[in-house]
């Protein structure tokens, strides 16, 4: 079976037994390791793998053909992405939102979660909207804050931990902020298989897999690691603490109720088409 997924240390970590065949009866996969931004694309185009990681903020373009797995995905609490700057500690005095209007905000993709967050607070909070949106690859965004070449950054993932060592300071954090408005957990990364498949039996192949992840911790470290993207271990450990939880097994009435709230709201104010939110659980 075919599948991309992402080198992140939550995507490895769920999807090691699987890849190295300690799943039962499970098909052995190909894997192809993508940025969520490349994997959101191949599945708008139907160019992709059965079984894909895609964002959450993805799933109007591609819902015809590929179906959501209530499985795999990344999705919780205090988990959200993060708008940085630059300046003092985040021990100082607070910022405003005011201080985004008119800027330019460089974002991991058009088609993301984290994007979405940040137009639906930005609407809501920075006093004429911001300026120009630059999208450009995660790893690259806080240097570019650092550096001045770009105002503020969204952030994701392991920025979380390691911002503090470019010497930024957030402004927000949009989960927080989301958590506080909705009381629902923040959708961030969904697992799809396109309709032809048996989407029951990949679902019993992922939970197992994350089951094995969970009981043998130490199993995956090495694969992990190999595809890391030059974090430490503790980083890595940490990542994989704060995004692989209860919703990756299962989403349950919370995580789907995350997700319908999103992209309603997105569909609301246009950031997204608008779709038959009822696919999202058939």
């Amino acid at each position: 079976m075919n599948i991309a997924y992402s080198p992140c240390p939550n995507d490895t970590f769920i999807f090691h037994a699987w890849a190295h065949g300690f799943v039962p009866d499970a098909p052995a996969l190909n894997v192809t390791y993508a940025d969520i931004d490349i994997t959101n694309h191949l599945a708008a185009r139907r160019e992709g793998p059965e079984v894909m990681k895609i964002s959450y903020a993805a799933l109007p373009w591609v819902l015809s053909d590929y179906k959501l797995l209530p499985c795999g995905g990344a999705l919780g609490r205090g988990c959200g992405p993060l708008v940085l700057t630059q300046g003092a500690a985040d021990g100082d005095a607070p910022l405003d939102a005011s201080a985004l209007s008119g800027k330019r905000v460089a974002v991991p993709s058009e088609r993301s979660t984290a994007y979405l967050l940040f137009r639906l607070w930005a609407a809501a909070q920075v006093p004429g909207g911001v300026g120009e949106i630059v999208v450009m690859p995660f790893d690259q965004i806080m240097p570019a804050v650092r550096d001045g070449r770009i105002d503020a950054g969204l952030v994701i993932h392991e920025a979380r931990f390691t911002y503090h060592t470019y010497g930024l300071r957030m402004l927000q954090d949009l989960g927080s902020w989301w958590e506080a408005d909705t009381s629902l957990p923040i959708p961030l990364g969904a697992i799809i298989a396109r309709r032809d498949m048996d989407s029951e039996a990949i679902c019993g192949w992922i939970r197992a897999s994350l089951d094995y992840a969970w009981a043998h911790p130490e199993a995956s470290s090495a694969y992990v690691m190999e595809h890391a993207q030059e974090l430490s271990a503790d980083v890595a450990k940490s990542h994989i603490e704060l995004y692989v939880n209860a919703f990756s097994r299962d989403l349950g009435e919370d995580g789907y109720g995350a997700v319908e709230a999103l992209l309603g709201r997105a569909a609301e104010q246009g950031l997204v088409p608008k779709f038959d939110l009822s696919l999202l659980r058939k």
